[in-house]
Formats: structure tokens, C-alpha cells, sequence
């Protein structure tokens, strides 16, 4: 696990140079089709060297749940081990992390009449109006939903009218967990947050330069999305969704872009500090991939 550009694949592909692994992706941007370059996703020569599982699994216009993500990656996990070998799962999808470790709560699913319901609502009064609402009838989820956030403000009041009850105390029910592996965890931080930053900008400037404005745009031509879509939601595409759209300039989206990047690495890393059970690495020392292989033999792992 790591913050986004803290060099997760690469350790990932190290490690399956001396481990008998298979590549399980923990990334909820991965997961489309079509979209390669703003998610940094492995290219066919990489995928062929090791095996990757869970990437390209639907269409831009498609939803991925962590729900969804739960059921196919214990599936995979399990295929995986039946082959003889380890799953090593990478990415920086906190979220998902968590629903495999420590379960998902029972939300109710999705009902479509209530879902028009609020839409139709928010078409009328805006989605700033539904907030206020979700302040009234919990004051716990409304705190960590922006007012803009139409995805999980939805969400949030559907349980409600649902269940009766807010989403907030529902998430704090015991979860069921059954994850029949010893986990060894990983977590790559960087010793130096102006450092991972830099990387932050190189590697937007590369994807700049394969043609990451031409992804998106192609993207869009071909699909009937919307701004929010959760495909177009992923930092750098949404930016980069908006400069097409002429509400920004180019200036101005790369800007945004690299502001939004390094807002989702402090949140990850927010995430991640407060694990105990993992064993933390500087992702920016020059021997990193050699201590994560001297530790995972000192876990037990054997190597090919």
C-alpha cells in the first residue's frame, strides 16, 4: 500500500522477480477500460511479464463498488492459491483495502425509484439543498461529504430513507470478516512529503505527454458520461475533463490537476499512518526494493 507515485508497481514487480506472486489490483481507477494513461496502469508487456488481475474490468460509463471489489478479489485470491502461488495485492484504494481486511458494513442496496427521487429533487433545488437535508438527518456524514459531492450525498440519503437510521451509526456496527490468509502488510511512506510531490508533477507532465488529454477525449466522444460520472471523478481526468469542456484553461487544469493529486496522497497517507500491523518503508530510499525482499524472507516467504 502507498500514496499515489510512491513506486507501489515497481516494488510490486521486484518483488515478483524473486516471489512466486500474481498482481491483484487494489485501484478503483484501474478498473475502466479505455482509461490507461491517467491511471498509470501497467502496459501489455508488463501484464504479460506477471500476471495482473482486476484491471479493465467494466466501461467509463459503468459503477465499481467496493463491494464488488470484495467479491472479486476473494475470488481471485482464492484462484490465485490454487495455482500455487501468493496474491500480492497493490494499490493506493484505501477503501478496498479496508473491505477486505476489516469487512463492509450491511448497507441496504441501491433502489433505483429513490435514487430518481433525490435526482429529481437535486435537478430542482441543487445539490447544496440535499446536503442540508443530510445535516438534518445525520450530522456524521453530511461533516465529511462536500456540499457538491452528489455521488455520496445520494448515497447517504437513500440509507436514511431506507433504513430509518443514519448512515453514519449503520457504519459503526461489527463488521463480519473472513479472509482465510496470513496478510503481510506493506506500506511504502515517504520520509520527505516535498520529494513525493516532485514525483507527483513528473509523472502527470509524462502523462501529459503520452497523450493523456487525447485519452480523455476520446473517452468522451465515444461514451455518454456526465461531470459526475465516477470514471470522470478520478484525479487528473476530471481536471482534464473540464479543460474540454472550456471551464478551464490548460494553465489552469494543470494546476488543478497536480493540487488534486497531492490531495489524494495526504488523504491515503492519512489512511495509512495509523496502521500498526503493517511494516513501513521510505518509498524514497535507494534500496527499497531490496529491504521489502529481505524482509518478506524473514517473514517466512519463500522465494522461487
Amino acid at each position: 500500500m502507498g500514496p499515489t507515485a510512491s513506486g507501489k508497481s515497481s516494488v510490486a514487480l521486484e518483488i515478483a522477480r524473486h516471489f512466486p506472486v500474481e498482481i491483484v489490483s487494489v485501484d478503483s481507477a484501474q478498473v475502466y477500460r479505455h482509461m490507461n494513461i491517467g491511471t498509470a496502469k501497467p502496459d501489455a508487456k508488463t501484464m504479460a511479464a506477471v500476471p495482473h488481475h482486476l484491471i479493465n474490468l467494466i466501461e467509463p460509463h459503468e459503477r465499481y463498488s467496493a463491494a464488488r471489489f470484495l467479491g472479486d478479489a476473494l475470488a481471485t485470491m482464492r484462484e490465485i492459491t490454487q495455482r500455487g502461488n501468493i496474491p500480492l495485492l497493490v494499490g493506493g484504494t484505501m477503501l478496498y483495502f479496508r473491505a477486505l481486511t476489516k469487512g463492509l458494513s450491511e448497507l441496504p442496496s441501491a433502489d433505483a425509484d429513490i435514487r430518481m427521487a433525490i435526482e429529481t429533487r437535486a435537478e430542482a433545488n441543487g445539490w447544496p439543498a440535499l446536503h442540508k437535508e443530510l445535516w438534518r438527518l445525520d450530522p456524521a456524514s453530511a461533516a465529511r461529504i462536500q456540499p457538491t459531492d452528489s455521488q455520496r450525498i445520494q448515497r447517504a440519503l437513500e440509507v436514511c430513507y431506507l433504513t430509518d437510521m443514519p448512515m453514519s451509526e449503520i457504519l459503526k456496527k461489527p463488521r463480519h470478516v473472513c479472509l482465510p490468509y496470513r496478510v503481510t502488510g506493506i506500506t511504502l511512506i515517504p520520509a520527505e512529503r516535498d520529494v513525493l510531490h516532485q514525483r507527483i508533477a513528473h509523472r502527470f507532465d509524462e502523462m501529459l505527454k503520452m497523450g493523456l488529454i487525447d485519452e480523455v477525449r476520446a473517452i468522451r466522444d465515444k461514451f455518454c458520461l456526465e461531470d459526475e460520472s465516477p470514471s470522470m471523478r478520478c484525479v487528473g481526468y476530471r481536471q482534464v475533463w473540464m479543460y474540454l469542456n472550456g471551464e478551464v484553461g490548460l494553465a489552469k487544469m494543470y494546476e488543478m490537476a497536480l493540487a488534486a493529486t497531492r490531495q489524494l496522497a495526504k488523504r491515503q497517507l492519512t489512511w495509512l499512518r495509523p496502521m500498526k500491523e503493517v511494516k513501513e518503508f521510505d518509498c524514497l530510499a535507494e534500496t527499497l526494493s531490496e529491504q521489502v525482499r529481505k524482509y518478506l524472507l524473514e517473514t517466512g516467504l519463500h522465494a522461487r
